[in-house]
């Protein structure tokens, strides 16, 4: 019987192509292989690791030939983080991977002929580009290769300091890396993170365990505006009153320029805060930003995009594709904080978000007040419940749907419920190319494929955003 120890080493091998989730792709013997780590036009020898019925997955072991789409990483945590997965290929290149990757997505999943594809949209920073970042304390650090072999030389010895403060490892729920510098979010993100980091150090606060789930610092929010306001959210898994004060005590007088300081207690099975109470400390309960020239107010609990300047353009290119004239009543389903209902109220006639999340509904409804919008109305509720004729009978027909669903797309009773409501055109925006094909070979029933475009909202990830534009067929 075949083991993972006796699985094979394929040598000179050529990466041809990317696939989903930027991962490499070869082929030997009609066998397709996904290898972590490669770029097209690499040479390498691979270690298979997995077998499956009709593909294999390997790591590269040797490099005989490295591809002129390469670069070298800039960041040192690289291949161990769980994000920034394709930074070791030159920007240009990743961007025509995700082009690529939608177009795909869309003539095999969706079965339709494509229209012509604009250029996706670059980023115009390709770091420092986010405004929301969630660290993660941890007693189980991932252990650098030196500190392994160290180990594995006395197994007597072990590391002294297994704490950490920082992401995932890739793929590994129950290990941090911790990180030593971040590109990701601007200043000064990286100086709040190592600061707490030290200060819990020094006074022996406890991180936590996931696998046993105790410990006292649980999480670490920072949220960024390019209105220069900061946001800070200690998260901890049990309340030490006077270790809790001592440390946001420290946070407020470090770190003078944080407009929110704000801390929770949580204690359930999961670091999400969506039900937890999040009390403020220091400063204002929210932060503002600016989208063109709107203006929104964020809370700890608020979705919002997290490329501020690139989903401007996005929401922009909503509003280009949709060739808004002022008189239409347009629905925007999933508006979650209504930023896009928000950002195109001042073109059209009326717009009426719906979304499930009671709390963001109440975001949108003080969004559109401090941006003295009237003509945008929020609904709170299950969309497939919310939109119906009673809705339609009491705001208008909609001339154009805006939709917006999380990565699993939308249910089939709202397809349905689009039809009924036929609208002139849809305007389908989606972080998943795979679940989008599959929404539009639904549609394409009674709705043509007009027009597609992709923004980079994400640099150095395999994430992309699609807007794709259809209208009823006549």
């Amino acid at each position: 019987m075949e083991t993972k120890k006796n699985y094979p080493i394929f040598e000179n091998i050529e990466i041809t192509d990317f696939a989903a989730q930027g991962k490499a792709v070869s082929r030997i013997n009609n066998i397709v292989i996904f290898i972590q780590g490669a770029v097209p036009g690499d040479i390498v020898d691979i270690q298979i690791i997995r077998k499956k019925r009709n593909y294999l997955e390997g790591i590269p072991v040797k490099y005989h030939k490295y591809s002129d789409k390469r670069i070298k990483p800039f960041c040192e945590h690289f291949s161990i983080c769980g994000g920034c997965k394709l930074q070791h290929l030159n920007y240009h290149e990743q961007l025509k991977f995700k082009q690529q990757q939608v177009v795909t997505q869309l003539e095999r999943i969706g079965k339709i002929a494509l229209p012509e594809i604009s250029p996706i949209l670059p980023s115009d920073n390709t770091i420092y580009y986010r405004n929301k970042l969630e660290f993660t304390f941890s007693n189980r650090r991932w252990l650098k290769n030196s500190e392994m072999q160290q180990e594995a030389q006395n197994k007597k010895q072990e590391t002294e300091n297994t704490n950490a403060l920082g992401f995932h490892v890739s793929q590994r729920f129950d290990k941090i890396i911790d990180i030593d510098y971040c590109y990701l979010q601007n200043d000064p993100s990286n100086e709040i993170r190592l600061a707490v980091k030290n200060y819990a150090l020094r006074n022996h606060l406890e991180f936590f365990d996931i696998n046993n789930h105790h410990g006292f610092l649980r999480n670490l929010i920072i949220r960024t505006s390019t209105t220069c306001e900061i946001m800070v959210i200690v998260s901890f898994f049990q309340d030490n009153i006077s270790k809790r004060k001592g440390l946001l005590d420290y946070i407020n007088e470090a770190f003078p320029e944080i407009t929110s300081l704000m801390y929770a207690i949580n204690s359930s099975g999961n670091d999400n805060l969506n039900n937890i109470p999040v009390y403020l400390y220091k400063g204002r309960d929210h932060i503002f930003e600016m989208l063109g020239n709107k203006r929104f107010k964020i809370g700890p609990k608020t979705f919002f995009q997290t490329n501020s300047e690139q989903a401007c353009r996005l929401y922009r290119s909503i509003a280009a594709m949709a060739s808004l004239s002022g008189t239409e009543v347009v629905y925007d389903l999933y508006t979650g904080a209504g930023s896009i209902a928000i950002f195109i109220a001042g073109k059209v006639q009326k717009v009426i978000g719906i979304e499930i999340v009671s709390d963001a509904i109440e975001d949108a409804k003080q969004n559109a007040k401090i941006n003295n919008i009237t003509n945008a109305h929020f609904v709170a509720g299950d969309i497939i419940k919310i939109f119906s004729d009673q809705l339609i009978q009491e705001y208008g027909k909609p001339d154009i749907i805006i939709l917006d669903p999380p990565r699993s797309g939308l249910h089939p009773k709202l397809i349905v419920q689009l039809f009924e409501a036929k609208p002139e055109k849809i305007v389908y925006v989606s972080c998943n190319p795979a679940t989008q094909a599959r929404d539009i070979n639904l549609l394409k029933l009674n709705y043509e494929l007009i027009k597609i475009q992709l923004v980079d909202m994400f640099p150095h990830t395999y994430h992309v955003e699609n807007i794709a534009l259809l209208n009823r067929k006549k």
